[in-house]
């Protein structure tokens, strides 16, 4: 079952010109960033608030580091902008099982890893109204050390 909007994907030019943006104009903070050499970006997770499951909403600002990463190629086609939305998910495996009975393709296989150690996986963007789509299942929260 999804429960939340999990984050927004923005694909930018310039990452740390982007995330200057939305600190200055939103107030809006870096909460993580990392390479993900899989996905071929640098990135920016930027917390906008909590969920009422325990998890959180953000802003991921996206920018390539390889031409040949699919956010790479969606710039270079559409410019600067929203490049996804994904929802977040207690069960990515059993969700992305559930809509693709439903017809929708589900474009991995196996759910990879994303930001923070989440696991992910797309919808085709064609199945669902022009929409990339994504699910994520978010690592789990470690307790504190006493």
């Amino acid at each position: 079952m999804l429960t939340r909007i999990d984050h927004i994907g923005i694909a930018c030019h310039d990452l740390d010109t982007t995330v200057e943006f939305y600190r200055a104009t939103y107030g809006f903070e870096v909460f993580h960033t990392e390479v993900n050499e899989e996905q071929g970006v640098r990135e920016a997770m930027l917390k906008i608030n909590d969920t009422s499951d325990g998890g959180a909403s953000y802003l991921q600002l996206l920018e390539p580091i390889r031409e040949d990463s699919a956010v790479a190629k969606w710039l270079a086609k559409n410019g600067e902008g929203v490049h996804h939305i994904a929802f977040g998910t207690a069960d990515v495996d059993g969700d992305a099982a559930a809509v693709r009975d439903k017809g929708v393709r589900v474009l991995y296989d196996e759910p990879r890893r994303g930001s923070m150690g989440s696991r992910i996986t797309f919808l085709h963007p064609k199945d669902c109204h022009g929409v990339l789509t994504e699910l994520v299942t978010s690592a789990p929260v470690e307790a504190p050390e006493h």
